[in-house]
C-alpha cells in the first residue's frame, strides 16, 4: 500500500481508498484505508478551508495571533471583524452523542488488530499509526478546560491488542503534559483521534502560539464551532466527527523500545525508549475509514504540508525580521535543514545578521543546518537563480560563516554528536560599501519596453507558425 501511495503522490495523483486491506496473514481487516489526502498543496490549502491564493491572508492571521495589536478606533475594529468572527467560532459545542461513538469497544473488547494499521517500510519494527491527533491536557485541569488542551501529531507504534508506544519528543506539548502527570505520580489520560477532519489534523501540525489550543483553532479554519463529546473511559473531550477514537492512559514509568522506523530523513531511526499507552476503549463510526500516510525521503505528505506551512509562517517571520522578503525551505532537504532567504539589503553585514537572527530568534530554525542569503531580485524557490547568486555574488573565503556546537536534530546522522552539530551561513548577496574593495558589476536586464514588444510580437506571430 505504501508503494502504491508513493507512486500516486509522486505523480500528483488523487486521494486513494483501499476497500479490502489484508493483514500480514492475508486475512481481511474489514475497514477501508484512505491515503494521500494531503498529496498536493492545493488539497492542503483546501483542508485549511481556503485556496492557495488565501494562504497569505491566513499567514497574516496567524502572525496577528502571535503579536496582536489593539484596534485603532472603530474603523480598524471593523476591519478586524473577520478575525474576531473566526476567534468566536473556536468556542466548542459539547454534544451528548456523536458519530464517533456509534460503536464502542471497552476493556477487553478494545482490540487494535481490528484497525488496518500499516507497516510501511521493509525495515520497520511493526505497525505504525501515522496520522494520529493525540489529545492531552495539563495535570490539575478539568476535562471541560478545552482551551488548555494540546493536540499534536505523534508517532504511535502498535505493540499489542491494547498496547501502544507514544513517541513524543521532550519539547512537544504532549510530552510536557505527560511530565506534569508523572510528577504527580499519575498516569496521563490520552485520546487519539484517527480520521479527524482536515482542519483539526492540520491545526495539530501548525506552529500555533502556546496560548491557542490546536483542537479549538480548527473552528477558526472551519468557520464553525467544533463539536466535542466526552470520551467514554478517560476524562477528556474528543472530536465528535472523527472516524475513530482510541482512549487510554500513558504510564509515567513504563517504557518500551520504539522503532526502528523509516523517517522523513530517508533513513531508519534507531529504536529508543518511549512511554507505553494502555488502551481502555476504541470507539468509531458504524462504517469507519482509517486515514493513513507514510513518512520517508521527500516527497511525502508531511513535506507537501511543509511547503504550505512555509508560506503561512512568512508573515510571522517578517514580523521578527522585517527585511526578509521571501523564504524557502526546500522539501528535498527534509523541509527544514536548509533555508534560502531573500532580503532587502541596505547595509554591510546585513545578510549575516539575518542568518543569525533566524537561528537565534525563531525556534523553528534551531535545526536548520544551512542558510543561504540572497538579494530580493533572486527567487529563493528557483535553484537556477540560487546557483547564479552563489556563482557570482559569493566568495567562499569571505562569505561563508561557520558555527560550532549548536543544537541539531538528533536524527541528523551527519552530526558528529547526537543533538549537537555545526551550522553554515552563505552570504550570496551583492556586496556593498565596506564588504568589498572592488567595483561591483551591473546586472544585465532587458529594457521593459523591449520585453513588452517581444512578448506582443511572439503572441501574434507564433500561433501562425503552429508553435
Amino acid at each position: 500500500m505504501t508503494a502504491v501511495h508513493r507512486a500516486a503522490l509522486e505523480a500528483g495523483g488523487p486521494v486513494l481508498r483501499f476497500d479490502n486491506p489484508l493483514d500480514e496473514s492475508g486475512n481481511a481487516v474489514g475497514m477501508p484505508v484512505v491515503v494521500n489526502l494531503f498529496g498536493t498543496t492545493e488539497r492542503v490549502a483546501a483542508g485549511l478551508g481556503i485556496g492557495l491564493d488565501g494562504l497569505d491572508d491566513l499567514g497574516a492571521f496567524l502572525a496577528a495571533l502571535r503579536a496582536p495589536t489593539p484596534p485603532d478606533g472603530l474603523r480598524d475594529a471593523l476591519s478586524r471583524w473577520p478575525m474576531l468572527k473566526a476567534a468566536l467560532a473556536t468556542r466548542p459545542r459539547i454534544a451528548r452523542s456523536a458519530p464517533v461513538q456509534q460503536v464502542v469497544h471497552e476493556g477487553g473488547d478494545a482490540d487494535l488488530s481490528g484497525i488496518p494499521v500499516q507497516t510501511h517500510w521493509p525495515g520497520d519494527a511493526g505497525p505504525l499509526i501515522t496520522w494520529p491527533v493525540v489529545i492531552t491536557r495539563p495535570h490539575g485541569t478539568a476535562a471541560e478546560d478545552v482551551g488548555l488542551y494540546n493536540a499534536g501529531i505523534y508517532r504511535v507504534q502498535v505493540i499489542g491488542r491494547d498496547r501502544a508506544i507514544m513517541r513524543w519528543l521532550p519539547q512537544r506539548g504532549g510530552a510536557a503534559h505527560h511530565r506534569g502527570w508523572a510528577r504527580a505520580g499519575e498516569k496521563t489520560p490520552v485520546a487519539i483521534a484517527l480520521g479527524a477532519d482536515p482542519a483539526t489534523l492540520l491545526s495539530a501540525a501548525l506552529p500555533l502560539p502556546e496560548t491557542v489550543s490546536e483542537l479549538t483553532f480548527a473552528g477558526a479554519l472551519n468557520g464553525a464551532r467544533p463539536r466535542l463529546v466526552a470520551a467514554r473511559t478517560v476524562p477528556l473531550m474528543v472530536p465528535a466527527e472523527a472516524e475513530i477514537i482510541l482512549e487510554g492512559w500513558v504510564s509515567g514509568t513504563e517504557t518500551a523500545p520504539e522503532g526502528p522506523f523509516g523517517d522523513h530523513t530517508g533513513y531508519y531511526n534507531p529504536a529508543e525508549p518511549f512511554p507505553v499507552m494502555q488502551v481502555t476503549a476504541i470507539t468509531h463510526r458504524k462504517d469507519p475509514l482509517y486515514l493513513s500516510t507514510y513518512t520517508g525521503r521527500p516527497p511525502d505528505e508531511p513535506a507537501i504540508i511543509g511547503e504550505v506551512f512555509n508560506r503561512l509562517a512568512l508573515p510571522t517571520i517578517r514580523g521578527q525580521i522585517p527585511e526578509i522578503r521571501d523564504l524557502w525551505l526546500p522539501p528535498a532537504a527534509c523541509s527544514y535543514r536548509i533555508a534560502v532567504v531573500s532580503i532587502d539589503k541596505r547595509y554591510p553585514g546585513q545578510a549575516r545578521r539575518v542568518m543569525m537572527a533566524l537561528w537565534g530568534m525563531l525556534p523553528q530554525f534551531s535545526y536548520t543546518k544551512m542558510i543561504v542569503a540572497v538579494d530580493s531580485d533572486i527567487d529563493p524557490r528557483n535553484w537556477d537563480d540560487i546557483a547564479w547568486a552563489l556563482a557570482t555574488r559569493m566568495d567562499p573565503a569571505r562569505d561563508v560563516m561557520l558555527l560550532e556546537n549548536t543544537p541539531m536534530d538528533y536524527l541528523d546522522f551527519a552530526s558528529p554528536r547526537a543533538g549537537l552539530a555545526g551550522k553554515m551561513g552563505i552570504d550570496a548577496t551583492t556586496k556593498i560599501d565596506t564588504e568589498t574593495t572592488r567595483e561591483w558589476g551591473t546586472v544585465m536586464r532587458t529594457a521593459p519596453e523591449d520585453a513588452a514588444f517581444a512578448a506582443d510580437l511572439l503572441a501574434r506571430r507564433l500561433p501562425r507558425l503552429g508553435v
